[in-house]
């Protein structure tokens, strides 16, 4: 009994450690954006010595802050519902539906995951600027909806799903809609609800795409606006901690709701990417 309350032990010290080197950083952060600029410049203690709100209140007052959450949650949101939409549409059909060709379409999109997404990005960029959608809203969106990991989740699901089912719904005069929206779609809530999160936490931490395809402030989401917090005399630490926790919020508190769904999705992505 001793030896297993000292494995325990042990087991919960490195759990704690690794707690412990996993939060720093967001202390340091939140250290960071409570300290006056000269003192961060000055002092590189760790410590939480001081309480300036400063750097909050200049980013508020003085960036374009609730412009940038105004894109960030628009996109976002736009890109998990056509995402979910599309993706659950396509599935259904490659695993209820026989055509011409479903099984190659099915090759496609699990062969999509060894294209790098970095590797699409200029020919992407030279799409969305013959359209004339560089600095749009539309820009940012539409080269973000390609998220197969979804098609394959939904599909594993439907395919799960007794063929008595279907036919007892066709027999009575449904169709495939019917069948879609009213017969599997609340019968995988779950998978739904798991797949909304992380799709709308990876729209919305998403740096890159946007910082390539957008060219105004007016047009930049969070992740994006973060890197505007300067000023003449070099980088503002403060107010860029300050910036990255205001951004960071939402998904934060977002995460801490849905802690569980947020882990099932994890869960599920990893075990269609293993």
């Amino acid at each position: 009994m001793t030896a297993k309350r000292a494995r325990n032990a042990a087991f919960s010290g490195i759990i704690l450690i690794a707690a412990a080197i996993w939060i720093f950083p967001l202390y340091w952060a939140l250290t960071t954006s409570l300290r006056s600029e000269n003192r961060i410049v000055s002092d590189a203690g760790v410590l939480m010595d001081e309480l300036n709100f400063s750097a909050y209140t200049s980013v508020l007052s003085t960036s374009k802050l609730p412009i940038w959450y105004l894109n960030s949650v628009a996109t976002s949101v736009i890109i998990t519902a056509i995402v979910l939409i599309t993706g659950m549409m396509c599935a259904y059909a490659l695993s209820q539906l026989r055509f011409p060709g479903r099984k190659v379409l099915y090759l496609v999109v699990v062969g999509s995951f060894m294209v790098p997404v970095p590797a699409l990005y200029v020919a992407q960029f030279v799409l969305m600027s013959d359209l004339r959608l560089v600095n749009s809203w539309w820009g940012i969106i539409l080269p973000q909806l390609i998220v197969p990991v979804v098609v394959i989740v939904y599909k594993q699901f439907f395919d799960a799903i007794p063929k008595e089912m279907r036919e007892a719904v066709l027999l009575d005069g449904g169709g495939e809609f019917t069948l879609l929206f009213k017969l599997y779609l609340p019968l995988n809530w779950g998978i739904t609800a798991a797949l909304a999160i992380i799709t709308f936490i990876s729209a919305w931490n998403n740096f890159f795409w946007p910082f390539l395809v957008v060219t105004s402030e007016d047009m930049m989401t969070i992740p994006v606006g973060i890197t505007q917090v300067n000023d003449a005399f070099g980088v503002a630490y403060a107010r860029m901690m300050a910036l990255a926790l205001l951004a960071a919020g939402p998904v934060i508190v977002g995460y801490l709701i849905f802690q569980k769904r947020v882990t099932e999705a994890v869960m599920i992505s990893a075990g269609v990417k293993g």
